[in-house]
């Protein structure tokens, strides 16, 4: 037996390039398959602004296709494993491999590698281009694909405590003094939690305290009645500070730039449980990609005569889906302070990389 990890380096390139030939096969197929399916929802609603015409949704393509590489890169190394294990033991060439001493590790060893280098670009594309992709696209949603905005700082769909009180923003922009809310809603809650009164404005701007509301209206819930307001400010326990740490998205940032808002959250004593399970989930979910070889390594391994082939690669697709699964029910899990972020992000990566050696360990060394 071979005491070498990986095989010759004739057998090495081989592999690697095979292997590496249907993830890029597979991930451009699901990404084209997947964005013409989202333009079936998407096109009507960006053509539906005026003045937009094609080259907007050639500008939708542009900022939804890296979300769709980053999402399903890791599922598409999981299919290619499939294909290129069940297509080697298919054609008796596993058997030779084994009958030349290499262990399944070994057969295994150059798929790895390319999982690997898959993380890698992964991690780096996520953070170079994925990023900026989503902070620009969810602005542009949030004008209904209107004109993009300028300001980067554009956030939408924000809820900010005021006591007991609650804040419902549409969407902020500017920073520090000069942060303007738009399509804001003001809950007046009583002592037992309920909503009395909701007070509603088209616009409200920093008071130095609070923020006055432009052109606001109450509604009164146990009256059913609605009347206008006049020089209303609401609001005045929340400043522009806590509005621009409570306005984080995860998505939208490098794991460099969250690094600096975690530890600004941290020091005004703001819950950071769901965004450090994202700052660790940056990490274990490029790196999830390396699981795959080992999860789908089921199907290599076999007589493909016996009939079993099938049921082998049905086996190790399940594994990489649950995987999948599991690790998104861990992560919300983390999110609502079930789990520790550190937990939420890397348990379900460490209990498949062990349940996938365990598999291969019984069955074939």
């Amino acid at each position: 037996m071979q005491t070498e990890f990986f095989p010759s380096r004739t057998l090495t390139l081989y592999l690697v390039r095979l292997f590496a030939s249907r993830i890029l096969a597979v991930l451009v197929m699901l990404v084209l398959i997947l964005q013409m399916l989202d333009l079936l929802s998407e096109s009507s609603k960006i053509l539906a602004y005026p003045g937009n015409d094609d080259g907007h949704v050639w500008l939708y393509v542009s900022l939804r296709a890296p979300q769709l590489v980053a999402r399903f890169l890791p599922y598409s190394v999981l299919l290619a494993t499939i294909l290129t294990l069940a297509t080697l033991n298919q054609n008796s060439e596993v058997i030779a491999m084994k009958a030349a001493g290499l262990s399944a590790h070994q057969v295994l060893a150059p798929l790895f590698l390319t999982a690997a280098i898959a993380s890698l670009f992964s991690f780096a594309f996520n953070e170079r281009v994925v990023t900026r992709a989503n902070g620009t696209l969810k602005a542009w949603q949030a004008e209904d694909y209107g004109p993009i905005p300028r300001n980067s700082a554009t956030r939408s769909n924000v809820y900010l405590r005021d006591g007991p009180h609650i804040l419902a923003v549409g969407q902020i922009r500017g920073e520090g003094a000069a942060t303007v809310m738009e399509r804001v809603t003001w809950y007046r809650r009583d002592a037992n939690g309920m909503i009395v009164e909701e007070v509603r404005s088209p616009r409200a701007v920093f008071a130095k305290p609070g923020w006055r509301l432009e052109r606001p209206e109450a509604f009164d819930v146990a009256s059913a009645e609605t009347k206008p307001l006049a020089g209303v400010v609401l609001a005045r326990e929340i400043s522009p500070a806590q509005v621009a740490i409570s306005t984080v998205d995860a998505d939208a940032e490098d794991i460099f730039h969250l690094t600096g808002t975690l530890r600004e959250m941290k020091a005004a004593g703001r819950r950071t449980t769901e965004i450090e399970g994202k700052w660790w989930h940056k990490l274990s979910g490029p790196l999830s990609a390396v699981l795959m070889p080992l999860l789908g390594a089921i199907a290599a391994f076999g007589l493909a005569r016996s009939g079993q082939l099938l049921i082998r690669a049905v086996i190790g697709m399940a594994l990489g889906f649950a995987y999948f699964v599991i690790d998104n029910a861990a992560l919300a899990m983390g999110n609502f302070g079930g789990y520790p972020p550190l937990v939420a992000a890397w348990a379900p990566f460490v209990l498949f990389a062990l349940i996938g050696e365990t598999v291969l360990v019984r069955t074939e060394e």
